[in-house]
């Protein structure tokens, strides 16, 4: 496996692990539908999550964050919506990204709710 794919199942357990401790149950890891994938799918109370984790080494080239572009949005919403609709929920939904950064140095989490709503 690639060094980045390693890094980046490494920050969707940290991600998930994160998540689990401040209350959220994990419904699904790794959703897929056509070609779309949601990394988390997490509830809390009546909201159901969807998280987008994005794990670097560095900040050198930007936040993790900035690299949710709006074509990866359109396609988490396609997949919610179908998720929601297979599994005939009746919830809120909330778009999340957990950006984390991972070296020698340490890890930093940082949990960003409503992320959409910030670009």
């Amino acid at each position: 496996m690639a060094e980045h794919n390693t890094l980046g199942k490494k920050g969707e357990k940290l991600a998930v692990d994160f998540l689990s401790k401040k209350g959220y149950d994990i419904l699904e890891k790794n959703y897929r539908y056509l070609k779309s994938e949601i990394d988390i799918i997490a509830r809390l109370k009546d909201t159901v999550v969807v998280v987008e984790v994005k794990t670097r080494s560095t900040p050198e080239f930007g936040n993790p964050q900035d690299f949710v572009k709006p074509k990866q949005i359109q396609s988490l919403v396609r997949a919610i919506n179908h998720y929601i609709e297979d599994n005939d929920l009746d919830v809120e939904v909330r778009f999340d990204i957990i950006a984390i950064i991972q070296n020698t140095l340490g890890t930093n989490i940082e949990h960003l709710e409503d992320a959409f709503y910030h670009f």
